[in-house]
């Protein structure tokens, strides 16, 4: 994770933004009082919120890893779009 002071990521408060919307990874701004923040794109923070909420479902991961290890993947059929429920 790239670290930058506050003060500079105040000069380039902008350009910060932008990287981490590029997808170049979240960056923790410091300051001299050791508490530090974190800046990362709304789409990272999402997945971060949903994981939270899923990982939270009792027994979902347990049974995400059933079902993966219980199923033959070999006889799945490929997701078409264009298919009708």
């Amino acid at each position: 994770m790239n670290a930058v002071s506050i003060a500079k990521a105040q000069n380039n408060f902008y350009k910060l933004v932008s990287d981490v919307n590029a997808g170049l990874g979240p960056i923790t701004i410091v300051n001299n009082k050791g508490k530090n923040a974190v800046l990362i794109s709304e789409s990272e923070w999402k997945n971060i919120e949903e994981t939270l909420f899923l990982s939270n479902i009792p027994d979902y991961i347990e049974n995400i890893n059933s079902i993966k290890n219980n199923e033959n993947w070999n006889t799945a059929l490929e997701y078409k779009r264009d298919e009708e429920w």
